[in-house]
């Protein structure tokens, strides 16, 4: 995963927004193109503090110096084996480093955050002579770093618990998921005294990542009733952002932001999520700046089906809505994903309505290569009307469903959810399969379009939906 200085800006803009105390905005000796991007965020006045990350070398503080940051992560190892078989020095050696790295970073300025790696593996008595060396020089935080994973909540709990009764700094907690406990470790090190919690949007980084910013906080607001300076109803946007300049998607499943964290299908969850949420959330939707979603399938009740026709003002006889209901089953009986375009479908068939498309594409045009800045203009009928609208994105598919939401955004105000594409056949003439999630206000719908070409299936997906969401037959009847 790479990312050029502009991305990682607005990632970095994006993080302030959010609230994010402290941003690295990247390891600025590692390449031009890393400090072209450290020096570009500490240009930009950000409320939260610019750090960079960096070894134990004065080359390295000097070139965060040179950046422009704020505060540099200078990266140690304390672990015997880092400390033999990666640096091929000894224990005295690295007490020596941590004094003169510490001592130059602070006489030339620079916030200093000593980062222990291999903490967890390291001897304690030893770590602590380490992180008492760098306290005697100024240092402003220390962080041991759980560096592949290894600790359990109990332990990370003990752990803390015996470094903050030692240390009189502030001290970090950084945790890596190799276990998949890089979460649950980040609260448990803060419930033991630590005091600033390392971690990144939607979990990235080495190896399985880093401990989930979106999760931490969320846990801490609704389990621990901690009020932190997050803007919590930004996560998901923030998410969206990370995973579409990075082009790492989550998992449907992940937690707070993942695409079904609040997708029910279920009958039994339907009928109590439309009772009452509660009884099948643990949170609201609103909180990050989502929205809930019945979505359709065999798992589905009929309180769901009922529910997601009547927000398009559809209203069967119980003869109709029978066949509908079997309709939709019998679809995801097949192994088929049932969109909420495909039930608008299933029961305009059966209800003999006449499932005019209110939005069809006329004539797309594009310029522009894949995750670089792309034009896309479009012709729409919207309504009987012809409307027209350019946009710019981060490749042709971006730009063209930006296209797609200037034209219509003199009447419709509609927000793409999620997007998500696959090849369903092999070959260079693969066809595309894209899925969409779109809303409007509350509303959430989801479409479905495959095509050779990926724009086009992005396109018919987007308009689709778009359709599903302006539908309204509240004050047509049917023909039969």
């Amino acid at each position: 995963m790479s990312l050029v200085p502009e991305s990682k800006l607005r990632i970095a803009q994006q993080l302030d927004e959010l609230g994010v105390d402290v941003i690295e905005a990247g390891f600025a000796a590692v390449s031009k193109g890393e400090f072209e991007a450290v020096r570009l965020i500490a240009q930009q006045g950000l409320r939260a503090e610019v750090a960079s990350a960096g070894r134990g070398t004065k080359n390295d503080i000097d070139v965060v110096i040179n950046s422009g940051a704020q505060t540099m992560s200078i990266i140690i190892p304390t672990s015997d084996l880092h400390i033999e078989q990666k640096l091929h020095k000894t224990r005295s050696q690295i007490l020596e480093l941590t004094e003169d790295c510490v001592t130059y970073a602070k006489s030339h300025g620079l916030k200093v955050d000593l980062l222990a790696e291999d903490a967890t593996r390291s001897d304690f008595d030893y770590l602590l002579q380490v992180f008492q060396t760098a306290a005697d020089c100024g240092v402003d935080r220390v962080t041991p770093c759980d560096t592949v994973g290894i600790l359990s909540p109990d332990r990370c709990y003990d752990f803390f618990t015996k470094l903050t009764a030692e240390i009189k700094v502030p001290v970090g907690v950084h945790c890596h998921n190799d276990f998949g406990m890089a979460v649950a470790n980040t609260v448990a090190g803060l419930g033991a005294g630590a005091q600033v919690a390392h971690g990144t949007i939607n979990g990235l980084g080495e190896r399985a990542g880093n401990a989930a910013i979106e999760e931490i906080v969320v846990t801490l607001h609704a389990l621990y009733q901690k009020q932190l300076s997050i803007k919590t109803e930004l996560l998901y946007g923030t998410s969206q952002l990370v995973s579409r300049l990075t082009g790492v998607n989550t998992q449907p499943n992940k937690a707070v932001v993942g695409e079904n964290a609040f997708k029910h299908e279920s009958g039994i969850h339907t009928q109590g999520v439309l009772a009452n949420a509660s009884t099948y959330e643990p949170f609201s939707p609103a909180l990050v700046g989502r929205t809930r979603h019945i979505s359709q399938g065999k798992h589905s009740g009929s309180h769901a089906i009922k529910a997601d026709l009547a927000s398009m003002g559809i209203k069967p006889t119980d003869e109709q809505f029978q066949e509908i209901f079997q309709r939709v089953k019998e679809f995801g009986d097949k192994g088929k994903n049932v969109m909420d375009a495909d039930v608008l479908s299933i029961a305009e068939n059966v209800m003999g309505l006449d499932g005019v498309k209110t939005i069809e594409l006329i004539e797309m045009s594009f310029s522009g290569g894949d995750k670089t800045t792309a034009h896309a203009s479009v012709r729409l009928c919207v309504t009987g009307k012809t409307v027209c609208g350019t946009a710019v994105g981060v490749g042709p598919v971006d730009a063209a469903i930006n296209a797609v939401k200037d034209a219509i955004k003199e009447t419709e105000a509609i927000e793409l959810e999620q997007y998500n594409v696959k090849a369903i056949t092999g070959g260079t003439d693969a066809i595309v399969e894209v899925m969409v999630n779109m809303r409007k206000g509350s509303r959430i719908a989801t479409a479905l379009g495959a095509h050779e070409d990926i724009v086009k299936a992005s396109l018919d997906a987007v308009i689709s939906c778009i359709n599903v969401l302006i539908t309204d037959y509240s004050n047509i009847n049917s023909k039969t």
